[in-house]
C-alpha cells in the first residue's frame, strides 16, 4: 500500500467516524453547542498524542501505517475548518461568550488530551 492510498483511506475512516460522532452528539445534547466537532478534536488529540508517542517508544509501524492513522484518520476526524466555522456561527448569532468558551476549551482540552495521550503510553507502555 502507498502512503496516498493509506492516507485516503484512513482519511475516509476518520471522517465517516467524525460524521456518525457528530450525528450521535447532536442527538444526545441538540444544536446549542457544537459538541461533535468538540468531542472530535479531543478525542482525536488525545489518540494522536497517545499513537505519536506510542510510535516513538514501543510501536513499530510502516511508514503506509503511519500515514494512515497519523494523516488519514485523525486528520479525517478531527478538523481545525468545522471548528472554525461553528466558532463563527456561534458569534454571528450574538453567542460571543459561548464561542469564547468554545474556542478556549476546544484548544486547552485538544493539546490536554494530547499530552494526556503521551503520558498514558509512558505510564502503561514504558
Amino acid at each position: 500500500m502507498n502512503g496516498l492510498f493509506a492516507v485516503a483511506i484512513g482519511g475516509a475512516v476518520g471522517a465517516s467516524g467524525r460524521y456518525l460522532l457528530t450525528a450521535q452528539m447532536l442527538h444526545w445534547f441538540g444544536p446549542n453547542f457544537p459538541w461533535g466537532t468538540f468531542s472530535a478534536n479531543v478525542i482525536g488529540s488525545f489518540i494522536m498524542g497517545f499513537v505519536a508517542e506510542g510510535l516513538a517508544l514501543k510501536f513499530h509501524f510502516s511508514p503506509e501505517m503511519r500515514s494512515f492513522v497519523m494523516t488519514g484518520l485523525l486528520g479525517g476526524f478531527t478538523t481545525f475548518s468545522a471548528f472554525s466555522l461553528d466558532a463563527a456561527n456561534m458569534m454571528e448569532r450574538g453567542d460571543g461568550l459561548l464561542s469564547m468558551l468554545y474556542v478556549g476549551g476546544s484548544v486547552v482540552g485538544a493539546i490536554a488530551a494530547l499530552f494526556a495521550g503521551l503520558y498514558f503510553v509512558r505510564l502503561v507502555l514504558v
